[in-house]
């Protein structure tokens, strides 16, 4: 399947697609505390996406060829939890670190976006692979630029991961996106600068590193959706939608809740500001 490139109005479509994927994270944020179940988290963003956004949320009964249809609007991953993790009846307890995954669908274009949220005081260790792994992913989105190729994504990415004693997943990538919800271009979030196809102005996809502390190995749970690490160590992931300019990159699901580029890649950036939020 060819790379889709979008054009002036597409792009349009997607930038709003992905503010207001961005800003679903924003509203459930507050919410993200010690004692509510992953189910709650679940419920409160269908309500927002459906109720006041408009959108439709793209997970929910979402079934690729040899999966089941998923059950929820969002994924939510906590502590060993790689991605993909089902909300259910599951709370939260101080020291957790959850991604929080969503993707909406707003006249037809899908925005896609998740964070990590730490519930109340984690652990250092914690707290540093949610860091660097938010680091991994603003470094692969400052590799991206015209005449680039999609092997310096990855190849930022796991330089960063494992300079810091981390491994990164293999068995899952980022994805082109726009009116399906997955894409080619696959990402890859591992390999070696100047491999793999260009980048061309109009591409958009996602670039979306899972990182975890021990060993990369994953194996899948019963519910044939969450992917968790073998070594029950712990794992983050950070994801945003991007676009590819004629000047280098814009981050599309960037709303006013949105962390800004930590400064190990802020000065690698080559990147076009949001336009401003009205």
């Amino acid at each position: 399947m060819a790379v889709t490139i979008k054009n002036a109005e597409e792009i349009e479509s997607m930038r709003v697609a992905g503010r207001l994927a961005a800003e679903v994270l924003d509203f459930i944020t507050p919410h993200v505390k010690p004692g509510v179940t992953t189910g709650e988290l679940d419920r409160l963003c269908h309500h927002y996406m459906v109720d006041v956004q408009g959108t439709i949320p793209a997970p929910l009964n979402y079934a690729p060829p040899g999966y089941r249809p998923y059950p929820k609007s969002i994924c939510t991953s906590v502590n060993h939890q790689v991605c993909h993790g089902v909300p259910g009846e599951r709370a939260l307890k101080a020291g957790d670190i959850v991604n929080i995954d969503v993707t909406v669908i707003k006249d037809g274009w899908h925005g896609d976006s998740s964070r990590m949220y730490l519930v109340d005081d984690v652990s250092i260790g914690a707290r540093r692979l949610c860091e660097v792994t938010f680091e991994c992913m603003w470094l692969g989105i400052a590799a991206v630029r015209p005449g680039g190729h999609f092997g310096d994504i990855g190849a930022a990415i796991q330089v960063h991961a494992e300079k810091h004693g981390y491994s990164v997943v293999r068995e899952f990538c980022g994805h082109g996106i726009g009116r399906r919800f997955h894409e080619e271009p696959q990402v890859l979030h591992y390999g070696r600068a100047g491999t793999l196809d260009r980048f061309v102005p109009g591409m958009t996809f996602t670039i979306e590193p899972m990182v975890n502390a021990g060993r990369r190995e994953i194996r899948e749970l019963a519910d044939g959706w969450t992917i968790v690490t073998k070594d029950h160590s712990l794992s983050a992931q950070w994801e945003h939608t991007v676009l590819v300019t004629e000047s280098g990159v814009e981050v599309l699901t960037r709303s006013a809740g949105t962390s800004p580029p930590p400064a190990i890649a802020a000065g690698r950036l080559n990147w076009t500001p949001k336009p401003a939020l009205v």
